[in-house]
């Protein structure tokens, strides 16, 4: 009776903790599990990785993007913009919000180096993120399921983003704070979150969406819950914010440089790495264009890329309308999932970074914590932990072709 006794022993003490203390576990083992990979990954690195041989873990950590928001602390932002050698407007930090580079600077200059200041704010910001994510799933599928969700979550494929100097983790912090607002109708902290998202990196727009079609799905069931015009008022202002601000950095840039399209120009710099020549912005032409050159590169031809494209919007649509353990999620999460993936269809050019750019839609892992069949729940985290070390392997071990930039 020993062994059973100390397993109830020790469950009894795992939940008499407060849940901020459980989480806190779970991110420290999270963590030490990340830090093995990377160091891993650092001595699998050879010559023909961008890092070379045997990187340190603050290379790593201030390797690939985490430059560019280094150069926004450092030197701000140009106020002319650079041109590539075929005349066109080259890649530059207009495509990188301040509000983290300026943060990391702050932190950093007390540990003594922007590098140091990044990893704090992300390490920090995403233990932010598990808390804020375990309350807003916690209603909708339990306590245990929320807490498994944010296991799934810390340990995920993407869960390097939490130890280098990306903006992801802050992002996701302000966002999971800014729709539990929405979920308990606090609407007075949004004022101040939206901006505040809407500097660390681009989506802010897709949060707009979000509020327009939560307006909607409230206006509709408003014989069913009640509309106090109160709430109206703040939804409609709050739409308007994000708009605001979502359109406010192209405005910024333009008054900066002197170009209306200086943020357009630069975000389109990146796209030009991968089709080559004059590329304008036109919606949803990203996705359209991706599709016929990533098949046409995997020798299956242009045609079944628009049919794989077209498959893929209308199942990813039916399984945020239809399934069940997405449903329990809530309209809130559900509503904004299906915003961001449309934000990123409009807007975006799937590569290699695509991974990384679904990071938002995290809410969702909790449909997989939905079952409650242990194996199940193993069997997911055994998935997400192979994702992660294929990422972190691929991006920083290698690092040496043009489908391994994170």
């Amino acid at each position: 009776m020993t062994a059973p006794a100390t397993a109830f022993t020790v469950e009894r003490g795992w939940t008499r903790l407060p849940v901020a203390a459980r989480i806190a576990v779970v991110y420290v083992i999270a963590r030490v599990i990340t830090t093995a990979f990377f160091l891993f990954a650092a001595a699998l690195s050879a010559e023909g990785s961008r890092f070379g041989v045997a990187p340190s873990l603050p290379d790593l950590a201030i390797g690939w993007d985490a430059q560019w928001y280094w150069t926004v602390a450092v030197s701000g932002y140009p106020s002319q913009l650079p041109l590539a050698d075929a005349g066109h407007v080259a890649e530059n930090a207009w495509a990188f919000m301040p509000l983290y580079s300026f943060l990391s600077a702050g932190v950093g200059f007390f540990l003594g180096s922007w590098g140091a200041g990044a990893v704090v704010i992300s390490l920090v910001s995403g233990y932010g993120a598990c808390v804020v994510l375990h309350a807003m799933l916690r209603e909708r599928i339990g306590t245990g399921a929320a807490m498994w969700a944010v296991v799934f979550f810390s340990c995920g494929p993407l869960a390097a983003l939490f130890q280098v100097g990306y903006a992801e983790t802050l992002f996701l912090f302000l966002l999971f704070l800014a729709i539990l607002c929405v979920q308990q109708r606090r609407w007075g902290w949004l004022y101040l979150l939206v901006p505040a998202m809407g500097y660390t990196r681009p989506g802010i727009l897709a949060f707009a969406l979000f509020l327009g079609l939560y307006g909607i799905h409230r206006f509709l069931r408003r014989r069913r819950e009640a509309l106090p015009r109160r709430d109206v008022v703040h939804i409609v202002a709050l739409g308007a914010l994000a708009t605001l601000v979502g359109f406010s950095w192209q405005w910024i840039a333009g008054a900066v440089t002197g170009n209306p399209g200086a943020y357009l120009a630069t975000e389109l710099a990146w796209r030009r790495n991968w089709l080559g020549g004059e590329t304008g912005f036109v919606p949803v032409d990203g996705f359209a264009k991706a599709a016929g050159f990533w098949f046409t590169q995997w020798g299956l031809g242009p045609e079944m890329g628009y049919i794989s494209l077209f498959l893929l919007v209308v199942g990813v649509a039916a399984a945020l309308l239809l399934l069940p353990q997405v449903k329990k999620l809530g309209i809130e999460v559900r509503l904004w999932s299906a915003s961001y993936l449309v934000y990123l269809l409009l807007v975006f050019f799937p590569q290699s970074s695509v991974f990384r750019l679904l990071v938002p839609v995290s809410p969702l892992w909790g449909a997989f914590a939905v079952a409650r069949s242990l194996p199940w729940r193993l069997g997911v985290l055994a998935l997400a932990l192979v994702g992660q070390w294929w990422w972190i392997y691929n991006m920083y071990a290698l690092g040496n072709t043009y489908w391994q930039i994170p």
